[in-house]
């Protein structure tokens, strides 16, 4: 599979790493708004992320992945390039397990070691980091970002545009709504509204 490697970050590092674990895999391109125009150096593609179309153009089967840690960022480019889900891949990696009746998006990234079990649906474009645990019944909405060392118990709810930080813990049966923050380290014992901020233990809003 052909890969486009968009945003040229830290997070686009552990990207890339995943996919030269994968021998099916082959990055073709890089695209970040640091270029003005796009260019070819040793048999690689670099331009502006305007250039996906480019991209498409030049290689058959050709796959994006946004590799761009904030959820606001990824979506707008997501919106702004308005692909189709067929031109995003999924990319799991190779020490991560997933259950096979797991569903997952288009865009969406498992880090080394995660775990992912039975009946968890995962939406496009979400990160679900190093050494997370999504338990059975998890749902995470799209663009949700889960930081490394993160615990979802069984039937949690995280909606849309979400950040968990590092290490945080949700229990059984709680939602949180959409664009909201829960700190690294907390305790996540009850429903948090969308467009807060929670922190501690149990996790308390901050602000709103």
């Amino acid at each position: 599979m052909k890969i486009t490697i968009i945003g040229q970050g830290g997070h686009s590092k552990v990207i890339q790493d995943i996919i030269l674990s994968n021998k099916e895999y082959e990055i073709v391109a890089y695209l970040d708004d640091r270029y003005e125009d796009i260019a070819v150096a040793d048999n690689m593609y670099f331009g502006p992320t305007s250039a996906a179309q480019k991209i498409i153009d030049c290689f058959d089967n050709v796959k994006f992945i946004i590799a761009i840690g904030n959820n606001k960022v990824r979506k707008s480019i997501a919106q702004k390039l308005d692909l189709s889900d067929d031109y995003y891949a999924t990319l799991i990696h190779k020490t991560a397990v997933v259950s096979p009746s797991a569903k997952m998006g288009s865009g969406t990234v498992v880090m080394p070691n995660a775990v992912i079990n039975a009946d968890a649906q995962i939406g496009n474009h979400v990160i679900v980091n190093t050494s997370s645990v999504v338990e059975h019944d998890n749902k995470l909405d799209d663009f949700v970002h889960v930081s490394p060392g993160s615990t979802f118990t069984g039937s949690v709810e995280i909606e849309e545009g979400t950040h968990i930080g590092a290490g945080a813990t949700v229990i059984p049966n709680v939602k949180i709504g959409q664009w909201s923050i829960i700190g690294a380290g907390a305790v996540v014992t009850h429903d948090i509204p969308s467009n807060c901020t929670a922190v501690g233990i149990p996790a308390k809003f901050i602000r709103k």
